[in-house]
């Protein structure tokens, strides 16, 4: 057998005993292999059927499956079938070859002849016959497995054309003329430059005008993703956010808006002109945004949003024209998007879900009815508004970054194809990036039926398995009158009559059932109080870990753990978080995460708990930080710095300030487009936080987490102890006593520890 090497090459596994050279089927079987690898076509050898049954499940680089019948000894060759089964269930294309001879044919099942595509009589047809047939399998294999953008750039790529064209460095060879040229050559590799292309190479369409098998890839994705159009983007969700904005708002039109949003909508306000009308989402004592609630997206909940406006002056048309909703939110809260397509459909014609983090929905029965492009787009109905989607492909599937993907179902009001196309054109590059096109195309391919409900599958039963490790340690250790860390989640789940403590429920249930993660009303964990139900769903693969400290009544404990000390020491180990809030860190098991990486992370807080507990030296297990500031922290142990920043939080009520900073809607008195013609005019100056009251924000105010607007452009900072800048200068206490510890506020310029805001003359 040949060395097996990981590469775009071919590979077949051959699920046999090794062969016996001493009879006639044994040498048959050595000669094709031989005549196989002859063809260029690796074989890698696995001799049990359970072997073969795990290959198969971690490596889809096999492209052909050759299986011996007669080694199956097991009663009506049950383990041979239960090993097509699983691989039809994951693959329904790859080539399966069954090797036999004649004598054993009448005996094959049914079930075996329709999971296997061919079948191998040894010794009656030639090696050299049978080792065609198998390259000619894999070669429709790999053309049928490479989606169409990604399958002709790989083919043109391969051509070694002459460059004639942009980019400069033509295919790579300009940067071998130099010594950091070459090594960058040599770090992404010879196939990333040779695919770094110009929009003048016709052969690969036009992203611009979605021609050719760019077009096509797209139209695939439409197929997968469930849309009626998708568009590939190469500049993240913020520019398809941006898109669609400008495409269907413009100025002095009336936009809803999630204030839960990302910066991209307030930046799409601005450029489209729009007068946002906000509506304001719930939140809990851990400062978790929650859904905005019904009756706020009702038409009398819209009309009151919009007669409060300041904004919606004499002779501005208070019908609003579309409206932007975030599903999921940060922290895993999503919608049953059919109640919101009802209760917004009667106010708008355009509906806009940023799924930014959310991709991966359709893919799994669990989030049925629970994002944008849910159920057949043939069955959407044209009297109900025309719906988009955004979604950011590289967070949580398998893209390279900035890939993202607009999906549009028509219904009411549409935006046809021509006029949408000038909105993107305006945002898109003339010279795209071919690599990030080609991974929205492979990330389609990678989500398509079966293989996309079972990367999903995996992906949520890695976050429960974490979920319920945790919360049976966190079980223990409370039954013991320790402490531990614990998730967001439900502590207890009803199964049928029983309430079941969260970490005994059976996996399955909790991977299969909904009803487990959806926020009942009044339930006191997830804290949004009387919340309709059915209406809000929590998504188990965003888990955020809680520390302690936090009352269930939103009072601080006599004692606690800072959050953002559990970060800076998993930061110290190695463990990059997704986001950190006073008591909560959030972690995104994405299809990439495995047992091995949770286990790391369990093990790590488990290396906390006890450093905390000895208060061992922050010389030992923080020294970047005692380093760093070694004047402010000498002498200090891990638990004394924990108590010194939770006093400090109570000193300052960080988490009930930001609570009740974000739950004040500001007064506007500018649009966002308004405030931005000002800054560029430069009617703004830089003032402190106690020279900035009753002023009006230059620019947004976006503290880091949660990433949503505390200011808007043109809104006005409201008295100096309201509480907007007692919010802010709480951060600024705070970051001026634990310097390492600092918070990232957008629009917030900081020298000497001071805060200071842009704000209009």
């Amino acid at each position: 057998m040949t060395e097996y090497k990981h590469s775009l090459g071919m590979l077949a596994l051959l699920v046999s005993s090794p062969p016996d050279k001493r009879t006639v089927f044994g040498r048959a079987l050595d000669q094709l292999v031989h005549d196989v690898e002859g063809r260029g076509v690796s074989v890698l050898a696995s001799e049990s059927l359970t072997d073969a049954a795990s290959i198969l499940r971690s490596d889809p680089a096999v492209q052909c499956v050759l299986i011996r019948w007669e080694m199956d000894t097991s009663e009506g060759h049950a383990d041979c079938i239960k090993l097509l089964v699983k691989l039809r269930e994951r693959n329904t294309r790859v080539p399966v070859f069954l090797i036999s001879d004649r004598t054993t044919a009448s005996s094959i099942p049914l079930l075996v002849m329709q999971h296997a595509d061919d079948f191998i009589w040894l010794p009656e047809d030639t090696s050299r016959f049978l080792s065609g047939r198998i390259l000619a399998a894999i070669e429709r294999y790999r053309q049928a497995a490479l989606p169409p953008m990604f399958g002709a750039l790989v083919k043109f790529a391969r051509t070694y054309e002459y460059s004639w064209h942009t980019p400069g460095h033509a295919g790579g060879t300009a940067f071998l003329k130099s010594t950091a040229g070459r090594a960058f050559y040599e770090f992404f590799g010879e196939n990333l430059l040779r695919s770094d292309l110009s929009i003048s190479v016709g052969e690969l369409g036009s992203l611009l005008d979605h021609s050719g098998p760019i077009g096509q890839g797209e139209r695939y994705a439409a197929k997968v993703f469930g849309a009626h159009r998708t568009y590939y983007v190469t500049n993240g969700s913020s520019m398809s956010n941006r898109v669609i904005l400008m495409a269907s708002v413009t100025r002095n039109q009336i936009a809803l808006c999630d204030r839960n949003c990302h910066k991209s909508a307030e930046h799409a306000m601005t450029l489209s002109g729009a007068i946002p009308t906000y509506l304001v989402p719930t939140r809990n004592r851990y400062g978790i945004i929650g859904p905005i609630l019904p009756q706020t997206l009702s038409a009398e909940g819209v009309k009151a949003a919009i007669a409060n406006n300041p904004l919606v002056k004499k002779g501005i048309d208070p019908t609003p024209v579309h409206a932007i909703v975030t599903n999921s939110t940060y922290d895993g809260l999503t919608y049953n998007v059919t109640r919101v397509e009802d209760l917004l459909g009667e106010s708008v014609d355009r509906l806009h879900f940023d799924e930014a983090w959310y991709g991966y929905a359709r893919f799994n029965p669990l989030y049925t009815g629970r994002h944008a492009m849910h159920g057949n787009p043939a069955d959407h109905d044209k009297s109900k508004p025309t719906v988009f989607a955004t979604q950011s492909t590289h967070k949580l599937l398998a893209a390279l970054s900035q890939a993202s993907m607009i999906h549009v179902r028509d219904g009411r009001n549409p935006i046809e194809h021509a006029r949408f196309n000038e909105s993107y054109m305006m945002h898109a590059s003339t010279s795209p990036n071919y690599a990030i096109m080609a991974s929205c195309d492979v990330s389609s391919a990678m989500m398509e039926a079966p293989s996309g409900q079972i990367l999903t599958s995996e992906s949520i039963e890695e976050a429960i398995s974490f979920r319920q490790v945790l919360s049976r340690m966190h079980s223990e250790m409370l039954s013991k009158d320790n402490w531990f860390f614990t998730c967001w989640q439900p502590p207890t789940v009803q199964v049928g009559a029983a309430t079941v403590p969260f970490h005994e429920v059976d996996p399955v249930t909790l991977k299969t059932d909904p009803n487990c993660w959806v926020l009942h009303p009044n339930a006191v964990w997830h804290g949004f109080g009387d919340i309709e139900e059915g209406y809000c769903m929590l998504d188990p693969i965003k888990v955020s870990v809680l520390s302690p400290g936090m009352g269930d009544d939103g009072n601080l404990l006599a004692s606690g753990i800072p959050a953002c000390v559990v970060t800076a020491y998993l930061g110290r180990q190695g463990i990059v978080v997704e986001k950190t809030t006073d008591f909560t860190i959030l972690f995104l098991f994405s299809i990439g995460i495995t047992k091995g990486k949770w286990g790391t992370l369990l093990n790590a807080l488990l290396d906390f708990k006890r450093d905390y507990d000895d208060n061992a030296e922050l010389e030992l297990c923080l020294p970047d930080l005692y380093n760093a500031h070694q004047q402010r922290y000498a002498g200090m142990g891990l638990k004394d710095l924990a108590d010194e920043i939770f006093a400090a939080m109570k000193k300052h009520k960080t988490t009930a300030n930001m609570s009740q900073a974000f739950g004040t809607l500001p007064q506007a008195e500018f649009s966002p487009v308004e405030a931005y013609e000002k800054l560029v005019r430069n009617d703004i100056e830089l003032v402190t936080l106690d020279q900035a009251a009753g002023r009006l924000a230059a620019t947004g105010i976006v503290p880091y987490p949660p990433g949503i607007p505390l200011l808007m452009p043109g809104e006005n900072a409201g008295p100096a102890d309201g509480p907007l800048l007692a919010y802010l200068k709480a951060l600024e206490a705070f970051d001026k006593s634990f310097p390492g510890f600092t918070h990232d506020t957008h629009g917030i310029e900081v020298e000497d520890g001071v805060y200071r805001m842009l704000v209009l003359k």
